[in-house]
């Protein structure tokens, strides 16, 4: 008998952040039904995590709006191939690199050899991320807990900080939040931390770079299939993951793709230092 609260067939990875090609099912990230309409034509888009889940959502949402696009992730070589397909597939350029997006010379990099062969830098997804729970807080590590920040926030501070020398009036910056930086999670305490940590980063850089006409945002997802779900929980909590929410199922990635692309185009040019809720309709203050 099937439990009435099973969203997904049991499942688990031991190595984060997962392959997207283990996953059963896989995601969906390139809704065939999604309707472009130019609204990114001729900039050039550089997106963290962008191998699988909602990188991967975005890069090909992007490149479906006429962007190019330069795919940032840790080693998932793979994954980061049929992404690179996909998006030239398209007949957009693509660029990408494997790496730690927590390293300065990395982002220093990245951003000079993007500027070399695409010739501007118009939107910044910062989206990399990663999670360990553990029980009590005394579980946590040192070691873990400056892993979880240096990968969630301190990568974004040394990719925003290089590439925002290169980007212009107009141009949009956006970082994934998640729900658990409004309603908490008991298990992941240093990843919660870190989301808020990125939560108050967005406000506050929004404040910080209004002056030169560069928006920031933010996109809070609620659970989404991703690879950093088997690689992270149970199997018998992948088998339930998102049945607590509103809607009783876990989002897919294709479905906050269009968050980040009205962000990401001059659709949102009088929206800066806001967080879009994507979260199958928990409602949260904030």
């Amino acid at each position: 008998m099937t439990d009435s609260k099973q969203t997904l067939p049991p499942q688990h990875q031991d190595h984060q952040p997962g392959l997207e090609s283990q996953m059963t099912p896989a995601p969906a990230y390139r809704a065939e039904d999604y309707r472009a309409a130019g609204k990114l034509a001729g900039k050039v888009a550089l997106i963290t995590g962008a191998d699988s889940g909602i990188g991967r959502a975005v890069a090909v949402t992007f490149a479906k709006e006429g962007a190019d696009i330069v795919l940032l992730y840790l080693d998932e070589h793979d994954d980061a191939a049929k992404t690179r397909r996909d998006i030239e597939g398209l007949g957009r350029r693509c660029l990408s690199f494997a790496g730690d997006v927590a390293g300065a010379a990395f982002c220093a990099k990245v951003v000079e050899e993007t500027l070399g062969t695409l010739g501007r830098l118009d939107v910044l997804v910062n989206n990399a991320g990663e999670q360990h729970p553990q029980e009590r807080l005394e579980d946590i590590s040192e070691e873990q807990w400056e892993k979880t920040f240096r990968t969630n926030i301190f990568s974004m501070f040394q990719l925003t900080k290089a590439a925002l020398p290169k980007m212009n009036k107009g141009a949009s910056i956006i970082n994934t939040t998640s729900i658990t930086a409004y309603k908490g999670n008991p298990i992941l305490l240093d990843y919660s931390s870190t989301k808020g940590a990125i939560t108050a980063f967005t406000r506050s850089l929004a404040l910080n770079l209004a002056p030169r006409g560069i928006r920031v945002n933010a996109v809070a997802p609620g659970p989404i299939w991703t690879p950093l779900i088997p690689s992270t929980f149970t199997a018998e909590q992948v088998a339930k993951f998102g049945a607590d929410t509103p809607m009783g199922r876990p989002g897919q990635p294709e479905e906050l793709a269009p968050a980040y692309v009205y962000l990401a185009c001059d659709d949102s040019s009088y929206v800066s230092g806001q967080v879009i809720h994507v979260n199958g309709g928990t409602v949260l203050n904030g």
